[in-house]
Parts: C-alpha cells; structure tokens; sequence
C-alpha cells in the first residue's frame, strides 16, 4: 500500500475499535444501508462498498447476511444518524457520529464522556468547520493522467492526485467516494487496493503527558458506547 496513501489515514485520527464493535458498527450500517438502497448488492453500490470494506476488516459473513435479511424483512430498529461536536483539554477537539435508536440516551451518553475529562459539548458545526470530509483512493493498473481524464469524463471534480511507484492516490470529496469507485471499477486492469473516507483536521496538536491521558480517557470512554459508530479527532498519534 503507498506510502502517502497510509500518512493521509494516520492523518485522519480516526480511533481504532475493538473487533466486538467493529462488527456491530459494520451491522448498523449494512442494515440501514440496505434498508434505504435495497438489498440488491449490484443495484445499490453504496451497500456492495460498504460489505467490501467490512470483508476487508474480517467482519464476518453471518454479521453481514444477518443485518441484510433484517433489512428485508422489514425487522429491525429504526436508526438515527446523529453528529455530537465537543471541545477536549488543551485545545483538542472531537467528532463523534453515531447511529441510535434513542437520543436521549445517547446524548447523556456521549455528555458523560465529555464530562469525565471535564470538557463539553458544543453546538452544531463548532468543531466540523476545522476538519475536511476527504475520500482517499489507492488504485494500480492506470496513470495519474489517465485516471484524472476518466475522473473528468465522469464529472467528478478531485483535490488532488498523486503516482507512486505502487499506484495512484486520490483524494476526492468526502461524499465522492462510491462515485470515484465506480470510475475506476468500470476500466479494464485496474485495480483498487483501498479506500478511505471519513473527516481530517486541517490542523493537529501535540498534548502535554496530563492532556494526553485525559484524551486517552475520553477515547476509552466513547469507544465503549454501543451507539457510537465513528470517532474523529485532531490529536498527533505519537
């Protein structure tokens, strides 16, 4: 995998998870995914990126077949996507999404995480607006010439792209990710080895030993919600 293709995701800071949430995360999306789209894998692409990517994680097939059936069927929970922004220590901040089927209980949830470091939540867009929603696309097989003529065709305006000696790295708005598969999914021989959307901070920050540990405790406690799907922030890993 490229070089730059894993400095942009580090870039990210998107937490890592625990293979119990990992599955279950993955099983709410699916579930809405397929509930909205439809269940037909080749007719609703949003729904046939989002089980390559759980494969690509090892979520397994039963998780995957379950929440599709589910969809089908007409079962399940009613889902809400939910966005919480809040304010850390020494200048940290978070981007939280998640998927509830009761918002009061996860808003107490994520605000008692918020408070267990003594920081707070803050209103609708107080945190987004330093971050950029980005795709990032690994393919092999094309030219960055070539594969900007045939992102051009398809209408689809990009921020940048690279070539390295293992491929091409694309990075595209953030809500172009399927769009751009699909460019490239069309053209013969190639290949894409990974892709990645999610939200990056325009600027990060180092945190002193007493900051990082209150970060630290933040992420363990907000990790541990079942209602929480993704969790951004723009703390240096060091």
């Amino acid at each position: 995998m490229g070089r730059k293709f894993e400095v942009r995701k580090q870039a990210m800071m998107k937490t890592g998870l625990q293979k119990s949430k990992l599955y279950s995360r993955y099983g709410k999306e699916i579930y809405i995914c397929a509930k909205q789209g439809g269940t037909n894998i080749d007719a609703n692409f949003a729904l046939k990126h989002l089980i390559e990517r759980a494969r690509k994680e090892d979520v397994p097939n039963d998780v995957i077949e379950r929440n599709i059936e589910k969809a089908a069927g007409g079962s399940g929970e009613d889902f809400t996507a939910i966005r919480y922004e809040g304010f850390g220590p020494e200048g940290c901040n978070y981007i939280v999404d998640t998927l509830t089927d009761n918002v009061n209980r996860t808003v107490s949830e994520v605000r008692a995480c918020f408070t267990k470091i003594d920081s707070k939540l803050g209103v609708n867009g107080s945190v987004e607006h330093s971050y950029r929603h980005q795709s990032i696309v690994h393919i092999t097989g094309v030219s960055a010439d070539l594969a900007l003529e045939a992102l051009l065709d398809a209408e689809i305006d990009v921020e940048d792209i690279d070539e390295e000696d293992d491929g091409v790295i694309i990075t595209g708005e953030g809500y172009d990710l399927d769009k751009i598969e699909a460019v490239f999914r069309a053209m013969n021989n190639v290949s894409i080895i990974d892709s990645e959307r999610g939200w990056y901070p325009l600027e990060t920050i180092r945190l002193n030993e007493e900051a990082k540990s209150l970060h630290e405790t933040f992420l363990t406690c907000i990790n541990a919600l079942d209602d929480v799907q993704n969790v951004y922030h723009n703390v240096e890993d060091e």
